[in-house]
């Protein structure tokens, strides 16, 4: 990670550690009950979930996966995930690996710091999770 200073601070993270809070995101935000907060759910396709299970399970058969670790694992197969807006209807996206890698160093910087020093909760899990998707915290 390196850092460097402007007019405001950037974080430049390696994919793996975009991975690595991205996860830790997903983690803490299933516990504190923010998937499908706001009126939003985190959807996929089955058939890319059952791909990215059956994968997982090649690669390490005496592991057990955890939902996080699927939805990691559709991703790295190429495939989306999406954030469906069921309130209004007007938020529906979809990410990939690559947003992942782009958009977690996007993060508001203070939400940021708490992922990389492990002082992170769930309202930091609801910023990098809306970082990821909008790009942007639109909600909260």
């Amino acid at each position: 990670m390196q850092t460097t200073k402007q007019s405001n601070m950037k974080i430049t993270l390696t994919n793996k550690e975009a991975e690595d809070y991205f996860y830790n995101a997903l983690c803490n935000a299933v516990g504190s009950g923010w998937i499908g907060g706001y009126g939003i759910e985190l959807t996929y396709e089955q058939t890319d979930y059952d791909a990215a299970k059956k994968s997982l399970k090649e690669k390490s058969p005496n592991e057990s996966q955890c939902w996080e670790d699927v939805l990691m694992e559709i991703l790295r197969m190429g495939k989306p995930l999406t954030m469906v807006d069921h309130e209004n209807g007007e938020d529906d996206v979809s990410i990939y690996l690559q947003d992942v890698h782009e958009r977690v160093a996007n993060t508001p910087i203070e939400h940021l710091m708490d992922m990389i020093k492990e002082n992170d909760d769930a309202s930091t899990a609801d910023v990098i999770i809306q970082s990821v998707f909008y790009n942007d915290v639109i909600f909260g």
